[in-house]
């Protein structure tokens, strides 16, 4: 069990950060550059020291250790093996630290690199190994020791993207016999969601969301958060099955929603949800305004649109309707969402 209370204030930036991990518990932190979710793992580490507060696991009080002697594993995104070792002696390497003897330590060592599908890469350096081979070398190394808490750094952000799911299902695998708690850092929400318990989200240093990976999904609350899930985000008063919320010029947009709230609430769509017309559509879709494309790229098999009107919009549109309808930067065009494609929920 980890109970945190992480304060870390630096020139322009101030970390303040509450967290918990329960045994066996996969907690990720989310956020932008500069949120401060490395710094939070540098700090349970010990790697950076704490202006204030407490780092406690399995009961006892750790932030005044130093780092070799906290009972944490940390597996760093560029592998950082000792390129002097043998890959037998980078995973042995902790143990012989903690006084393991060291034929003992190898034979540990050994295990854990069968394990990981390894075995016979026992004797080679680590720049004989690929990307992947490497992580998981890393990752073998770092719970040999068999740590109460393990913290993962950005794991998969060197891999390639058939790398990546290689590594991950591995990871996966062994995090499901892990009965410590794991603390990951990661800008990939497809991470997060295939590995954690809880998702903590992190902005300018302090936590702006958390929950399940699919209340995060489900219930976007910064706008970060809703790009993350690919969601477009609006925040506003709710009256009744209409959500009031006001744009980047001032404008206000009333939105037909499918709930029916009273108070301050967000409303969130899908871009699949967004229509978009050349001239003004037959009939009467309950949300609609005008807007200007603002920007356009390729997304899957279509193309993703920004379009500037009132409020922002983000909207999926395939490569057919695209050259139909002759999408380009700077037309005008008729936005339209179904109020039934619409969730909102309280702020």
């Amino acid at each position: 069990m980890l109970r945190a209370r992480l304060h870390v204030a630096r020139e322009g930036f101030r970390l303040d950060l509450p967290l918990e991990a329960a045994a066996g518990e996969v907690v990720a932190l989310l956020g932008p550059n500069g949120a401060g979710k490395t710094t939070a793992l540098r700090a349970l580490a010990g790697l950076v020291r704490l202006s204030h507060g407490e780092i406690v696991l399995d009961g006892e009080p750790i932030h005044t250790l130093p780092p070799e002697r906290r009972s944490v594993g940390m597996v760093f995104q560029d592998h950082r093996l000792f390129p002097h070792l043998s890959v037998l002696d980078n995973v042995a390497f902790g143990l012989r630290c903690r006084g393991t003897p060291k034929a003992r330590a190898r034979e540990i060592a050994r295990e854990w690199l069968g394990r990981f599908g390894l075995a016979e890469r026992a004797g080679v350096k680590p720049r004989e190994l690929s990307g992947g081979q490497a992580q998981r070398v890393a990752l073998a190394r770092a719970l040999v020791t068999r740590p109460r808490l393990l913290l993962l750094d950005e794991p998969f952000a060197a891999l390639d993207a058939y790398t990546r799911l290689e590594v991950r299902a591995w990871l996966n695998r062994h995090l499901e016999g892990f009965d410590g708690a794991t603390v990951l850092v990661t800008h990939d929400p497809l991470d997060a969601m295939a590995l954690a318990d809880r998702i903590v989200v992190i902005e300018g240093g302090s936590i702006v969301q958390q929950g399940t990976p699919a209340e995060v999904a489900r219930h976007p609350r910064t706008d970060y958060v809703a790009r993350l899930v690919g969601l477009n985000l609006y925040r506003g008063t709710a009256d009744g099955r209409a959500v009031t919320v006001t744009g980047r010029a001032g404008e206000r947009v009333v939105l037909s929603v499918a709930e029916e709230l009273t108070g301050p609430a967000f409303v969130a769509f899908p871009p699949s949800a967004v229509a978009l017309f050349r001239g003004r559509p037959d009939g009467t879709p309950r949300n609609l305004w005008e807007g200007t494309i603002a920007g356009l790229e390729r997304h899957g098999d279509g193309y993703r649109i920004a379009v500037d009107g009132p409020v922002g919009v983000l909207a999926d549109v395939t490569a057919a309707a695209v050259a139909e309808l002759g999408l380009l930067p700077g037309q005008r065009v008729w936005v339209a969402v179904k109020a039934t494609e619409t969730h909102a929920y309280p702020e």
